[in-house]
């Protein structure tokens, strides 16, 4: 019996995966619709700032360039030095595929390989970005928590100050060994050892080299943190310039706490790019402010149509790279 021609099991769940994916976001996304005032909707993206629209984008390029210079900042700390566009035009192509394709896995592998080969290893290019992952992670929950703590009626929401401050408590402790005690990470490793020995073993001392070179760098691990934090209130502002645009009456707090929540949401593996639960985010918080559900919905459709607009210009850099020299 011919068995060639038969779809492979991975390629069976990852098609399942993406279906259900889809289904989740079609299914949210209409759900939401279906309650809403579509005249009303057209009225509000009628009338939208064209101004305003521009000074949106004007600002996610300003997070797109501190986003760049954090990551040059955790290379610099390894010894790796690119020059600043290069870092950014590799960041605008990661944006390009985090928004094109069905999950941010692949921005992360452009970067990784974009810096590999000057870093000399795949290991110590990984842990960087993972290290900015994680650093961004942290910033965002304390864009939550802060924001939650600034507009207290924000706690009507299941996230309540209390629990985003615990979860960047959380989040800080977990970071705290990793970074100044890099040998607690090489024990934790240390079962998988057993895979292949040789293999991991290399791994295991590349990665802890690298955790070391960042714990005697603490100033660039600061500088990162503060750009990570930087970047989450212009993705803040951002939403506040599309909000502004539609005289949508919502402040720089009640975003503070909604955007970082979303995008936290959108982390989970649920639905395609987000969509669906990003703007039933957006709608759970936008209701309970007094404000309309036409009014989230379009604040959270307009920010995701600017960023995939804004992200095209990846996918321009990506065409227009120069093919490597043979």
């Amino acid at each position: 019996m011919d068995h060639e021609n038969e779809p492979r099991p991975s390629r069976v769940r990852t098609l399942a995966l993406g279906l259900l994916k889809a289904t989740v976001s079609i299914g949210l996304l209409a759900l939401l619709l279906l309650r809403v005032d579509v005249a009303r909707l057209w009225s509000y993206a009628r009338n939208a700032s064209i101004v305003w629209l521009a000074g949106a984008l004007g600002l996610y390029l300003l997070m797109v360039l501190a986003s760049a210079w954090r990551w040059g900042v955790l290379l610099r700390a390894q010894h790796v030095r690119l020059p600043f566009t290069a870092l950014t035009s590799s960041f605008l192509v990661a944006t390009f595929f985090n928004n094109f394709l069905p999950s941010n896995i692949g921005g992360d592998v452009v970067r990784i390989t974009d810096t590999a080969k000057p870093a000399g290893s795949k290991t110590l290019a990984t842990t960087v970005v993972l290290i900015d992952r994680g650093i961004g992670l942290l910033a965002l929950a304390l864009m939550a928590a802060s924001g939650a703590t600034l507009m207290q009626r924000m706690a009507v929401g299941p996230v309540g100050p209390g629990v985003l401050w615990a979860g960047f408590g959380l989040g800080a402790i977990v970071a705290t060994p990793t970074l100044l005690i890099p040998e607690s990470m090489t024990k934790l490793l240390q079962p998988l050892r057993v895979f292949h020995k040789e293999w991991v073993d290399t791994r295991i001392e590349m990665l802890t080299e690298t955790l070391t070179r960042f714990k005697e760098t603490p100033a660039a691990l600061a500088g990162c943190f503060i750009g990570a934090v930087a970047v989450q209130g212009l993705l803040v502002l951002f939403y506040l310039a599309i909000a502004r645009s539609m005289g949508i009456p919502i402040g720089f707090a009640e975003l503070a706490v909604i955007v970082p929540v979303s995008f936290i949401v959108q982390m989970l593996p649920v639905s395609m790019n987000g969509f669906g639960v990003r703007e039933a985010t957006f709608g759970f918080y936008f209701t309970r402010l007094g404000l309309s559900l036409e009014s989230a919905l379009l604040v959270s459709f307009m920010g995701a149509a600017l960023i995939m607009i804004f992200s095209l210009s990846g996918g321009v850099a990506y065409l227009t790279r120069q093919a490597p020299s043979r």
